[in-house]
């Protein structure tokens, strides 16, 4: 069962900025300011230029493969089971560790609150709000939306308040020294606030679920991007200016104390509400986006099958987020802040590095069914670069973050081997590119016809019965240059048993046709069309020559052939199909596409995923 195409730009704009304005603004700057000192500034910055490849990497592949899982179907699809095992359970843990830090951190914020709350208390809290985002979940999507707007448009406001009232209190003497610890911690440090941009691309998890995912994903990101970059520099620059050092090196709610310094109890309300939204933001979409992934992962056999039922009712994989929700309650219960933090930064950034080669994997692989809507600007160098710069990311988490990583992925490799292998079948993209680089043939032409099919459905294609006719037609790819008469006596021989005709009164059909007008219809393709005797036959086959057909009183070879065949009843159709077929062959592209084309289910593909008008009878 299909998810509903329920959530527009603004939607996913909410989702995005809702996923990273949590923890990472309101408990984070505490922490961070420890290790940087008033360079903290910078280290936020740094995170959000880091972040900015991987931003380009999966809005490409989203527009591209509008898929419930995001990241891990961009890394199945491009590099394989094993990979695609790991990017899945690690996008699946990271965004569920990240919502369960955003409700953690409302727990500090409850302590402004209640009078002496207990930890016990203040985790039993997070776990009521969990609950109550999962029943939200399951209930509707499009309620989980429109809350988003609602929570993020209200914690907007409440930042702008923030600065522009705190912005002309700053002490100037607090930013110095601007790096007490060297500009070595400003790197480390970046490391540690990377999780506070880790829900930009959080919208890429539920892109089945965008209408017009071409344009409503890069523009909701990329809004939430800019936006939330100038929040986050704009608040830590007015925080580290309003709290003295000391103070601000070891509180969880920082933002809260700034408040509190400029404008007493009422200031320190404010913010805590800002920040309860804020939290609340994030877990719900987090429970949104995070269930989406082992949904994603059931569909194509690498976890059980429950994880991919669709609740009848209410339209949502009900399985998923329970099992997602039950994750954050165990974390809630059982892990601290700091190694919520770790763990979770630490994952994404290897998701990121993952989904960066995966554009390059998918670019190279040259399939005509990989049509992106955005194109990432400075490929390859964006890729390789941010890739470069998550490995030092990496290195800088420490010893204790690499290891619950490593462990995290033997167990997730361990599970592919014994669960998922026997079952997937699938050629990825990597695969592919191989066999190119290696001059051999395809085996399996999946990934393409999938992405094929994702296409129709991201674009509302409604196939005709043309479309269908081509799904079915035979295809002759000559492997030296033939005459035409050559080229029409195999046309004969492949027809004449599916239309029912004799082989060699339909060669001479074909030869008289040619006689009496040429029908080569622009340099390199000709459409050979017959009428012939009968009710109700029509037929298609497609002829690829790379070298060349030699037509008569023409130098020019030609290199595609479209053979229509149709009875006297069909003129209607035929007519429609000769449309069809120039509206294809115009396309700039097409004759690229057609030489470069390595099975025939590509060279079907070329003319199944053209921009023409389906006007033909379905």
């Amino acid at each position: 069962m299909a998810l509903k195409r329920q959530l527009s730009a603004l939607d996913v704009f909410c989702i995005s900025s809702g996923a990273m304005i949590s923890s990472g603004l309101f408990v984070l700057p505490g922490l961070a300011f420890a290790k940087a000192g008033p360079a903290v500034i910078l280290s936020y910055l740094l995170a959000a230029l880091l972040v900015v490849p991987a931003m380009l990497s999966k809005a490409e592949l989203a527009t591209a493969m509008p898929k419930a899982g995001g990241t891990y179907f961009f890394i199945e699809r491009s590099l394989g089971g094993a990979m695609g095992t790991f990017g899945g359970m690690a996008t699946w843990f990271s965004l569920a560790l990240k919502s369960a830090f955003a409700l953690v951190g409302m727990c500090a914020f409850a302590a402004l609150i209640l009078p002496s709350p207990t930890t016990a208390q203040l985790k039993l809290i997070a776990v009521g709000f969990c609950l109550v985002f999962t029943l939200v979940n399951i209930v509707s999507v499009k309620g989980t939306g429109k809350l988003q707007i609602i929570l993020v448009l209200g914690l907007f406001a409440a930042l702008v308040f923030y600065v522009l009232r705190g912005v002309g209190s700053i002490n100037v003497g607090r930013y110095t020294p601007f790096s007490p610890f060297g500009f070595g911690s400003v790197f480390a440090t970046a490391g540690l606030v990377f999780i506070s941009f880790g829900g930009l691309t959080k919208a890429a998890s539920v892109a089945e679920e965008v209408k017009n995912p071409g344009r409503n994903i890069p523009v909701g990101m990329f809004t939430a991007f800019a936006l939330v970059s100038l929040a986050y520099g704009a608040v830590v620059f007015v925080t580290v200016g309003l709290v003295e050092g000391k103070d601000l090196a070891h509180s969880l709610t920082p933002v809260s104390d700034g408040a509190g310094a400029l404008m007493g109890t009422f200031g320190v309300a404010v913010m805590a509400v800002a920040a309860v939204l804020a939290f609340t933001s994030t877990a719900n979409a987090g429970i949104l986006s995070a269930s989406r992934s082992p949904m994603a992962m059931s569909r194509d056999q690498l976890l059980p099958g429950a994880f991919q039922k669709i609740n009848s009712r209410f339209g949502t994989p009900h399985i998923s987020i329970l099992f997602t929700s039950a994750f954050m309650i165990c974390t809630i219960l059982l892990l601290s802040l700091e190694d919520l933090v770790k763990t979770a930064s630490t994952l994404k950034i290897l998701l990121f590095m993952f989904v960066n080669i995966s554009v390059i994997v998918m670019r190279q692989s040259k399939m005509p069914g990989y049509r992106p809507m955005f194109r990432s600007p400075f490929y390859p160098w964006a890729q390789i670069a941010g890739t470069v710069a998550y490995v030092f990311l990496i290195i800088e988490m420490g010893a204790v973050p690499l290891l619950i990583t490593g462990l995290f992925v033997l167990l997730a490799f361990a599970w592919y081997w014994v669960y998922a292998r026997p079952r997937v079948t699938r050629q990825s993209a990597l695969v592919r590119l191989v066999k190119r680089v290696t001059a051999k043939e395809l085996a399996d032409d999946s990934l393409e016809t999938e992405l094929k099919n994702i296409l129709f459905e991201r674009d509302n294609i409604v196939a005709d019965r043309f479309d269908r006719l081509i799904e079915e037609c035979r295809i002759l790819d000559l492997p030296k240059p033939v005459p035409a008469e050559e080229m029409f006596q195999m046309v004969a021989e492949e027809l004449a048993p599916r239309l029912g005709i004799d082989e060699q009164l339909l060669f001479d059909r074909f030869i008289k046709r040619e006689k009496e007008s040429q029908t080569i219809v622009r340099p390199g393709v000709a459409i050979p069309h017959i009428m012939v005797e009968g009710e109700k036959k029509f037929d298609i086959l497609l002829v690829r020559c790379r070298e060349g057909m030699t037509f008569p009183e023409t130098r020019a070879p030609v290199h595609t052939a479209f053979i229509l065949v149709g009875s006297r009843d069909e003129r209607n159709f035929h007519l429609c199909a000769l449309m069809a077929v120039a509206q294809v062959t115009q396309e700039s592209s097409f004759d690229k596409n057609w030489l470069q084309a390595r099975s025939a289910t590509e060279l079907r593909h070329v003319i199944l995923l053209s921009k023409r008008r389906r006007e033909c009878p379905r």
